[in-house]
């Protein structure tokens, strides 16, 4: 028998109806809901359970300081019980079960455990972290990973990787550190729009981008007089599609916000007459509105308003694929990693290679385990590409090119046809002021051509030679675009040009030196590829060839037809692979593409980016390999 403190389930409260009325939005009065068994029960946080595969019957999710977790059927009876101390919880239902994640008072660290088939799993505890947790909510990605968010004192905050596809309880994982408001105690997740709520006791509720991948950038939801529409404080957040609600504690007052894409608008506040400082909320969609929890000094209270906002369409999700190797980080902090290449091993292309450049610092040399061979401190490049068959003083090489932003120069390097060595054999001064972006282009001549690009949109094209050991450059062609450029690409075979205006469009020209400079749209920045247009790959297959574009603005990776009238065979973005710890890449800049079998899973080549924000753990840049075979499933492409 539970005893203690008296559970008051159905106790309700006078509220004045709201007159107004929008379209796609039902508004009312709050109505008593019907009485419920009471038990005795000392609750701190109480939620509704968002479905009941997991143990048919259950509707409610309540934590208890004294007594554990329960699991609750609509008649107050206990279907499931987890002994502990328990504060703050959040749950999500899935194909494996009931996850729960909840703050373990006693220990102060933050667990997650999984229900199924009316069986607790083991809980996993998060190590536990420099700072007090005052909060925790969980989070489900479009490839159905669950986070735990942490929300602590003096704005600390943590993300950690708690379960995943086909694993619904898995060891934790620190995915990255967050700033968050310094008064904050409650937080919830949107997991179809990506975002994480957070209140500011004092000052009101904020929302964040929340998948691992996103930047820290948050939006005012609601705010404190004189600011916006809150009395004194905010406390307790519940959502439900394309709205949020959230509670005053102080004034005893509910707040409501229609949320259209990342802007919000308030709905005439609600006072909930009777409670005592209200602060814990849950709320579930029904067939006149939602029910609500709520918590308040005197006990656990349950009601039902007539407002539900238009849920928003829902947008048709990229697919995602998961790297399946990561390199070791570069040298330098910040935004350093930018540009890959691929050398292919002639005899063994099991030991190909990716060049790589640190923009702060010089060229790096990864084999395709992702290891670092090579660090060439050399200056600042940006941009690299490689291509085979270099006369350097009669000897055959194959050579590497980037823009060096130090000099506004072309720098060289040989790489060793059998080891894949590399060395610096020299530069390259061009009249360019603000050296940029960089390709490669081979005629069928076998002559070798260097095209950077500067910032002001000028392209020149350089034929480089070295026959007598000394590197050198001819002029031969020069175009220009109107605004800024950085990625190309040459379709040798096709003799083609491929060129990036990061806010405009992608172009196409003839590549050869004679060739018109006549510049054909490929495709512009609209509601495929998202601006900045960064990188430029070219895969050129047994049935079929293809351009790859880095979507900067939007985080994908899109794959045109690679000639006209480059037909877009589809989108995708890259997620964290929880099986082998590795993140997601996100505000990418360079990559490169090949279509060499070089053997296990990149028997149809594979694909490196660049990728902007190392997560899981945070740390310096790196760059990513995919699988062209993932690519080429996902995309159904020949």
């Amino acid at each position: 028998m539970l005893k203690h403190h008296h559970l008051l389930l159905a106790s309700l409260f006078a509220l004045a109806a709201c007159q107004s009325q929008d379209s796609g939005a039902r508004q009312g009065a709050l109505t008593p809901a019907a009485d419920t068994r009471a038990t005795h029960l000392q609750v701190e946080a109480a939620q509704w359970l968002a479905g009941d595969s997991f143990l048919p019957g259950s509707e409610r999710l309540l934590s208890s300081e004294k007594q554990g977790l329960f699991v609750q059927d609509g008649k107050g009876a206990t279907r499931a019980h987890l002994a502990g101390t328990f504060g703050s919880i959040d749950h999500r239902v899935g194909a494996g079960g009931l996850l729960v994640a909840a703050l373990d008072v006693d220990r102060q660290q933050a667990m997650a455990v999984n229900l199924a088939n009316g069986t607790w799993s083991t809980p996993q505890y998060l190590p536990q972290p420099a700072f007090k947790i005052d909060g925790l909510c969980l989070y489900r990605d479009a490839a159905d990973n669950a986070f735990v968010f942490l929300v602590g004192e003096e704005g600390l905050g943590e993300q950690w990787l708690v379960a995943h596809r086909e694993v619904p309880l898995a060891k934790p994982q620190r995915v990255r550190s967050l700033s968050l408001p310094p008064a904050s105690e409650y937080c919830q997740v949107d997991d179809d729009a990506e975002l994480l709520y957070v209140n500011e006791e004092t000052v009101g509720l904020w929302a964040y981008e929340a998948h691992d991948e996103a930047d820290l950038v948050r939006y005012p939801v609601g705010l404190v007089k004189p600011f916006g529409d809150i009395d004194q404080a905010l406390a307790g957040v519940a959502l439900v599609p394309g709205g949020v609600l959230a509670l005053d504690p102080a004034s005893g007052n509910l707040h409501r916000y229609r949320r259209d894409g990342r802007t919000w608008q308030a709905e005439p506040v609600l006072h909930l007459a009777g409670l005592n400082e209200p602060e814990g909320l849950s709320v579930r969609a029904s067939a006149d509105g939602v029910d609500l929890l709520l918590r308040d000094d005197d006990g656990l209270h349950q009601g039902a308003l007539s407002w539900l906002p238009k849920a928003p369409t829902p947008s048709t999700p990229l697919p995602i694929l998961p790297a399946l190797v990561q390199t070791d980080v570069v040298p330098s902090l910040g935004d350093a990693a930018d540009d890959p290449a691929i050398w292919v091993n002639p005899q063994t292309p099991e030991a190909s290679r990716v060049l790589a450049t640190d923009k702060q610092g010089g060229l790096l040399v990864y084999d395709l385990a992702g290891n670092e061979l090579q660090s060439l401190p050399v200056g600042r490049l940006n941009n690299v590409d490689v291509r085979a068959g270099f006369d350097l003083a009669g000897q055959q090489v194959d050579l590497a090119v980037a823009s060096n932003r130090d000099h506004n120069s072309l720098h060289l390097f040989a790489i060793e046809r059998q080891s894949g060595d590399v060395r610096d054999i020299g530069q390259v001064p061009t009249p360019l002021s603000e050296i940029y972006g960089l390709c490669m282009f081979k005629d069928a001549e076998g002559a070798i051509y260097a095209i950077p690009n500067d910032k002001d949109g000028t392209f020149l094209q350089y034929r480089l030679s070295a026959a007598d050991g000394q590197v050198k450059g001819q002029v031969v062609r020069q175009f220009k675009v109107d605004s800024q450029p950085e990625g190309c690409v040459a379709d040798d075979a096709g003799e083609r040009l491929f060129v990036g205006e990061e806010d405009v469009a992608v172009w196409a020209l003839g590549a050869r030196a004679d060739a018109p400079v006549t510049l054909e749209k490929v495709i512009g920045v609209g509601d495929t590829v998202h601006d900045d247009i960064e990188g430029l790959a070219f895969y050129r297959g047994a049935a079929a060839n293809y351009l790859v574009i880095s979507s900067q603005g939007n985080d994908s990776y899109v794959v045109l037809d690679g000639q006209a009238p480059y037909a877009v065979r589809g989108a995708f973005r890259i997620g964290l692979n929880a099986e082998l710890g590795i993140d997601g890449a996100s505000e990418t800049d360079g990559l490169e593409v090949t279509s060499a079998n070089l053997g296990g899973p990149w028997n149809q080549g594979m694909l490196v980016v660049q990728d902007g924000r190392k997560r899981m753990p945070e740390d310096r840049q790196n760059y990513k390999y995919l699988s062209w075979t993932a690519i080429s499933a996902a995309l159904g492409l020949e």
